[in-house]
């Protein structure tokens, strides 16, 4: 039988996807374990097809990368909804927020990385 992580990465995968738990309770995005294969995150939910995307990780820092993306354009969009804002590129999005905004995102990629106990 053939192992796709380790068992230390599945220790900090597991951190990871806690850490980002409170994300997953606010969207349709769910990360789960697949045991010897890694952790699955699965996003997209439509009955009766099931998820539109499934990503496979076997790497803690590439699956805390992956979600801070998600999380960071999750609250991007949140905050422009609506607004012409809307139709830009994330980097630009960001740009235009207030300085204070701009520390509070970026603030909570600390949070996170503490969370789940990466460095």
């Amino acid at each position: 039988m053939e192992i796709y992580i380790s068992d230390e990465e599945r220790k900090k995968c597991s951190r990871v996807a806690y850490a980002y738990g409170e994300f997953f309770e606010k969207t349709d995005t769910i990360v789960v374990d697949a045991g010897r294969y890694g952790f699955v995150k699965l996003q997209y939910y439509t009955f009766p097809d099931g998820f539109d995307s499934v990503v496979t990780y076997t790497n803690s820092k590439e699956m805390f990368e992956d979600l801070w993306q998600d999380w960071f354009a999750d609250q991007l969009l949140s905050l422009v909804e609506g607004t012409v804002l809307e139709e830009l590129e994330y980097e630009e999005i960001f740009k235009c927020l207030p300085k204070e905004k701009q520390k509070e995102i970026l603030d909570k990629q600390d949070y996170f990385k503490k969370k789940s106990e990466l460095s």
